[in-house]
């Protein structure tokens, strides 16, 4: 079974940098995985954010984060993280992390998921 344990959010203000991290377990190698990061802000529909190819690196983002979040992973510790630089208060939401083996935009097309992290943005 795989496990993706996130780490805790903390207060931000706008503007600031946050690095958020996700740790996976359950495989003797995540090669043939795709990494999702999603998140959903109060009264609002779950979003995608970015994705990230295990072994070649391959990623894409969302308009709405693109040049600001950058996803990556650390494939000796099975570690993945979403940097977050110059933070808006619309970033405010429940982050989750993911993996499948299908690279996709949806939600639908991912096995696993995180516990979420809570991010808030103040002006």
């Amino acid at each position: 079974q795989v496990q993706l344990v996130e780490s805790e959010g903390r207060p931000v203000q706008a503007g600031d940098s946050l690095r958020l991290s996700c740790a996976a377990s359950g495989r003797d190698s995540f090669s043939g995985y795709c990494m999702g990061w999603f998140r959903q802000a109060p009264g609002k529909e779950r979003e995608f954010v970015g994705y990230i190819w295990w072994s070649s690196g391959i990623t894409d983002y969302a308009d709405s984060v693109k040049g600001r979040f950058t996803t990556s992973r650390d494939r000796n510790t099975n570690t993945l993280y979403l940097q977050m630089n110059n933070v808006k208060p619309e970033d405010t939401a429940l982050y989750y992390c993911a993996a499948g083996v299908r690279g996709s935009f949806w939600e639908r097309d991912y096995d696993y998921w995180g516990q979420g992290t809570q991010v808030i943005v103040s002006s």
